[in-house]
């Protein structure tokens, strides 16, 4: 065996050594993002200019190597996945009526025009007008990481492009196998139906199995690494299978974004990783390796080329401003929704060098010299790369100016009222292993304004405090601290000396004015009825908070429903909108369905919130509690079941709920659950936090009675989420 040794002082062009070209790699992605911002050019156009003056077709600084080629198809693959991942599936399932029309837009215009101007314009023949016509439909979401990086990934306008892209890019690519199929050998008769039944096999394969398969690892293995390398195996394997189909590896990326989108939440420690490694190095590796196929010197070859790509690029871009504008117009969208909808469908990579590959290496014939004839000929080859160019700046341009505009009215939106109640959770904790779940459940819950609410606590025996408790204190308090530390958020620590651990959580709550409480029952116990004695005793007959108290079976992000029991006149009671938010924070986080089980009247509310706060969730009528084992006929395995207490006295307390705890330790040993206690009236008012101030307590009490008052707190609520 022989080693070859790289002369490290040779700096001849283009570099040779992996470690300084890697080194300049990370300096651009580095610094053209600080640099750009000054002058709000958006990012990813700094990378493809970099790409561009570094490559072999600029100084030639660097060679455009089969690294480029891999991190780059790792990136593409990337921005697809966290399209998936990220889409809100109760918003892309209520709008995908709109998706399929969007998808045929954004589809069916550049088609046409493209053929047109192909044929017409160009005069190409038949055959090779359709393959160019592909290439304006198909597009790639090139400035999702601008949106999302502002906030506005969830825009309707914006679940509606990721729908509509991939319709309109698997369509063109099933345009491209036909066409390039005609002038393959061997192609079979039924070459058309092969290929649509391979391509729904394949979609199937992905969206049915692969979320068993993903439930069943994060049921079993917790690492963090083993995680993240799984789910990009998963990622991979769907672009493979992808390819297998006949179609490009993009839309299996995509599906298995779709696919795994309720496992792995919006706030979890999996999703800040994923995202993380792809901003950080893939993304940009893509990006910096599409400028380096920029050639500047196509425009002065020939004028053929220089009206190939003028028609080309125009024909392109104008298609996709009317699919669009025809969009806003269909689904009276604002200007900003309708810059989103072109600024991620206008710019042309991925699909469309795949076309124009194809194309250009497909022979059709021999001209009278000898010369192959293609099916896309040179010019179309060097346009298509100004196409890329311009494409992708106005894309990114438009894009940013539409996020930004739309993240400005947001943020208007949540100006904070004087009667607003700043969101504090505190999550007291004895056991270490059951310090990560309770901080999962937190983050969750937790609504995305509140960045510096978070409180760890642990309450030390003050009767007889030793070494070992000192230790186990702040190694829970650490795992606390790392646990949300891995989501990107702040948890305060608190050590707390008390003979009692209820008088300890009670003065905590009342010196840092605590809004929401979590407790945790650890998997291997269940309540009875002496724990809620003492619970009730110490805590909730004292702290009028949120009371959420847990026991996990499984991890949260595999639960697929959430069963929610509630008491009848739930939504008379002050506390009802602050609990109902961090149920619909756990749906929309989490993507598992809502089963509530409550009466009539509750039920009418809810479904008068999810009007303008939509969730995945079903409704069951429910009242006797007496008779609450009838719901574990209900029960399936992956469910996670929610109860809504009621303190005794109060107008949606039932004599039932007393036997709560039996029927859990009882029948719902295996069950992940929790107990929910709500804010109500009449309990300690003057040490509940800040709902000490009369000005906010009156208010709410006299709001919540009547659905048209409630809806202002219930806006204002839903709007930090």
């Amino acid at each position: 065996m022989s080693f070859t040794l790289l002369n490290i002082t040779d700096f001849s062009l283009p570099l040779k050594s992996p470690v300084l070209i890697f080194s300049i790699i990370l300096f651009i992605i580095l610094f053209a993002p600080i640099v750009l911002n000054k002058f709000r050019i958006p990012h990813l156009i700094g990378l493809i200019i970099a790409g561009a003056i570094i490559g072999p077709l600029g100084f030639g600084i660097m060679e455009r190597t089969s690294a480029f080629t891999l991190f780059g198809q790792v990136g593409l693959l990337y921005i697809m996945f966290l399209a998936g991942l990220e889409i809100d599936l109760a918003e892309f399932k209520k709008n995908s009526s709109k998706s399929l029309l969007f998808g045929l837009y954004t589809f069916l215009i550049p088609m046409t025009l493209g053929f047109l101007a192909g044929r017409y314009l160009l005069g190409f023949t038949v055959p090779s007008s359709i393959l160019l016509a592909s290439i304006f439909a198909s597009h790639t979401l090139i400035a999702y990481p601008i949106i999302s990086k502002l906030g506005v990934a969830k825009n309707r306008a914006v679940n509606i492009t990721i729908g509509g892209t991939l319709i309109t890019d698997t369509l063109a690519l099933l345009v491209l196998a036909g066409v390039a199929g005609m002038y393959s050998e061997g192609v079979k008769d039924h070459f058309w139906l092969q290929l649509g039944l391979s391509v729904l096999a394949m979609g199937a394969f992905v969206m049915l199995v692969f979320p068993i398969i993903g439930r069943w690892f994060f049921k079993r293995f917790d690492d963090s690494v083993s995680q993240y390398i799984f789910v990009l195996g998963m990622v991979f394997l769907a672009a493979f299978l992808s390819e297998l189909a006949g179609v490009d590896a993009i839309i299996g990326a995509f599906l298995a974004g779709l696919a795994l989108n309720r496992l792995v939440p919006h706030t979890s420690a999996l999703m800040n990783r994923i995202e993380f490694v792809g901003n950080a190095l893939f993304i940009p590796f893509f990006l910096i390796g599409v400028g380096m196929l920029i050639d500047y010197r196509i425009f002065f070859k020939d004028m053929e080329t220089i009206k190939v790509a003028a028609v080309i690029t125009i024909v392109a871009m104008v298609a996709k401003y009317a699919a669009a504008w025809l969009a806003q117009k269909s689904f009276g969208f604002s200007a900003d929704e309708r810059r989103l909808i072109f600024g991620l469908s206008n710019a042309h990579v991925a699909a469309a060098l795949a076309v124009v590959l194809v194309g250009y290496n497909t022979i059709i014939g021999n001209d009278a010299n000898g010369l192959p004839i293609r099916l896309l000929n040179e010019s179309v080859l060097n346009g298509s790369i100004v196409l890329i160019m311009v494409t992708c700046t106005v894309a990114s341009f438009v894009a940013q100016k539409g996020a930004r505009n739309m993240a400005l009215k947001d943020n208007t939106n949540e100006t904070k009222d004087d009667t607003d109640i700043d969101e504090k959770i505190l999550v007291a904790m004895n056991d270490p292993e059951m310090a990560n779940a309770l901080m999962e459940l937190s983050i969750t819950v937790k609504s995305k304004t509140n960045l510096d609410g978070l409180y760890a606590l642990n309450v030390v025996n003050n009767d007889n405090p030793n070494t070992q408790d000192e230790k186990r204190a702040q190694r829970i308090l650490k795992i606390a601290t790392d646990a949300a530390a891995a989501t990107d958020n702040y948890v305060h620590q608190l050590k707390r000396y008390d003979i009692n651990i209820g008088n300890g959580i009670a003065s905590v709550i009342r010196e840092h004015s605590i809004t929401d409480l979590i407790l945790g029952v650890h998997k291997g116990d269940f309540l009875n009825e002496n724990f809620m004695g003492e619970l009730s005793g110490s805590i909730i007959a004292k702290c009028n908070t949120t009371t959420l108290i847990y026991k996990p079976a499984q991890p949260l992000a595999t639960i697929k429903r959430n069963l929610v029991v509630i008491p009848e006149k739930a939504e008379r009671e002050i506390g009802f909108p602050f609990w109902l938010v961090k149920l619909w924070n756990i749906s929309r986080n989490t993507g598992g369905r809502l089963i509530v089980y409550a009466g009539e009247g509750t039920i009418e509310v809810m479904k008068k919130i999810a009007l303008n706060h939509p969730v995945a969730i079903e409704y069951k009528i429910f009242t006797d509690w007496d008779d609450f084992l009838i719901l574990g006929r209900d029960l399936r395995e992956n469910d996670n079941l929610y109860l809504v207490m009621s303190r005794k006295g109060h107008i949606s307390y039932t004599p039932a709920m007393t036997r709560i705890p039996h029927y859990l330790g009882s029948y719902f040993k295996d069950t992940s659950y929790v107990i929910i206690y709500p804010m109500q009236s009449g309990i300690n008012e003057g040490e509940a936090g800040d709902l000490k101030n009369p000005s906010v307590l009156e208010p709410l009490q006299e709001n919540l009675v009547l659905l048209d008052d409630l809806g202002k707190t219930i806006t204002r609520l839903f709007r930090k989420r």
